[in-house]
């Protein structure tokens, strides 16, 4: 990539002369693709927190890429507050502990 003087190709998201988006611009452009794919509305704050990171993580990101990712200097950081479990991990958990719980319950009788 040819550098353009002043200006910085280490964003993710650029405009079409490689200027970054500003975090309002970058907020309106959000907000109105939610709109139009119908989906809720979100901060693009809690956005990273509860979707992007538990998504790659759940996709064998490396956790210092994770943390390299969401801005930290700490991976446990990243783990603790970033990284959650959604709704489908939760039940394919259950379904296993089910599994195990009635291959003993099945083994004693």
């Amino acid at each position: 990539m040819q550098e353009t003087p002043g200006h910085n190709h280490n964003y993710v998201l650029v405009h079409e002369t490689g200027e970054a988006f500003t975090i309002k611009q970058l907020r309106r452009r959000a907000y109105r693709l939610m709109a139009i794919l119908g989906l809720r509305r979100v901060r693009l704050y809690d956005a990273r927190s509860s979707s992007c990171l538990t998504y790659l993580a759940n996709s064998g990101v490396p956790d210092h890429i994770l943390a390299r990712w969401a801005g930290h200097t700490n991976v446990k950081t990243t783990k603790k507050w970033y990284v959650k479990p959604d709704v489908e991990d939760l039940r394919e958990a259950a379904t296993m502990w089910d599994g195990l719980h009635g291959s003993a319950t099945e083994g004693q009788a």
